[in-house]
């Protein structure tokens, strides 16, 4: 979840027309995870065996079984994996590893919207302060820039994609791991794809022990008592490695800044990982494992796409390999494309804004300075 928040605030101006979009992202979370916790939707509560649900013609039971093919799927994937790796902790990187390379074209595609949003933030600032106290010619205006500068205002949409997922890979990992027989739920259109031995009763059908993890259950939380209260080491490693992705979602450090909404972003993407801890007596240690991987994989990828971003410098420390860095596969913003905006003129063709002056001098020629007209002459007193 803090993975989620800390995505869906790496953007530093909200494109126009998304305002739908903060409600949109509570409905999609409620419904989820109702539908996650709720002991009949997709499977029952451990130690039942697990079952599909049926489709009912009621709001709650399409959510209940639009659900089901999402844990289904995850379910037989962990499964496979489960089945030619020696322990359920490489199944679960093993999954989380396919799952994560099959969102790269998604992902990217939000990272890139996130960055390029971040490289005309100038511009945006310029266009608001120029029609201040008319919201709605503000959002006319930077849409339009975003169309001049071919920056799609749904590419920051897959910022959810993790909210889709997390939620049931907690239900697969809390409640399939557990269940005595998965057999139902390893069934598509009656056709057995994976195939498992169970022993029968209570216990569950395969090892949840993670050997090269001293053995701790990945079904269920795995907390050391420090003066009282339930520590988790796989929720500490987690803080540290979402901090990490964290800064690097942020734009590159500019000393020249004093906008406060920046250094208000970066407290706050600072401050949220730490939550994580807190939650480590509830999630399962299967659940970390695929957060870990999944955020390795993530602080990856922005290496490859965005670079070290807002990462340094750290405690005023910035390392020889980060000056100058350029990613493997950088984002460019577009040249200017031939639009008609509402201000009037054209914004012009820039397309190098590698560096704050260049930046600045596109903001300045984007936004037209307000002309005055010819003042009436007032009548002479006589």
């Amino acid at each position: 979840m803090t993975r989620f928040v800390n995505e869906a605030t790496s953007n530093m101006t909200p494109a126009p027309g998304r305002n739908w979009l903060r409600p949109a992202l509570l409905i999609i979370l409620v419904a989820l995870v109702a539908a996650g916790c709720s002991g009949d939707v997709g499977v029952l509560p451990v130690p039942n065996p697990l079952v599909p649900v049926t489709l009912t013609p009621d709001p709650w039971g399409v959510i209940q079984w639009a659900y089901t093919p999402i844990f289904q799927a995850l379910l037989l994937l962990l499964f496979a994996f489960e089945t030619i790796t020696p322990d359920v902790g490489l199944a679960i990187i093993g999954m989380t590893i396919v799952v994560r390379t099959l969102l790269v074209p998604l992902i990217r595609r939000q990272m890139v919207s996130t960055r390029r949003i971040q490289m005309i933030a100038p511009e945006v600032k310029e266009l608001q302060k120029r029609h201040k106290g008319d919201r709605v010619k503000q959002q006319q205006e930077v849409s339009a820039l975003y169309k001049e500068r071919g920056i799609s205002q749904f590419g920051c949409l897959a910022m959810i994609l993790p909210l889709l997922i997390i939620i049931p890979m907690y239900t697969v990992i809390n409640q399939g791991l557990r269940s005595p027989d998965p057999t139902p739920m390893l069934h598509v259109a009656g056709i057995e794809l994976i195939s498992v031995d169970c022993a029968g009763g209570s216990e569950p059908c395969v090892d949840t022990a993670v050997p090269w993890l001293g053995g701790l259950d990945a079904s269920v939380p795995s907390t050391i008592d420090i003066f009282g209260f339930g520590l988790s080491l796989l929720a500490v490693l987690y803080t540290v490695i979402q901090l990490m992705a964290s800064r690097m979602a942020l734009p590159p450090h500019d000393p020249a800044s004093t906008d406060p909404n920046i250094k208000i972003q970066r407290q706050t993407m600072l401050l949220l990982p730490f939550m994580t801890v807190l939650w480590g007596g509830v999630i399962p240690a299967g659940l970390y494992i695929y957060l870990i991987v999944s955020t390795v994989y993530q602080v990856l990828q922005q290496y490859l796409t965005t670079g070290w971003g807002g990462m340094f410098p750290l405690f005023g420390w910035t390392p020889a390999f980060a000056v100058g860095h350029t990613p493997r596969f950088p984002v460019a913003m577009p040249a200017a494309v031939s639009s008609t905006r509402a201000a009037g003129a054209s914004a012009p063709q820039i397309t190098a804004r590698s560096t704050p002056a260049a930046r600045a001098a596109s903001a300045a020629r984007t936004v037209r300075p307000a002309q005055r007209g010819r003042q009436g002459r007032r009548g002479r007193r006589r």
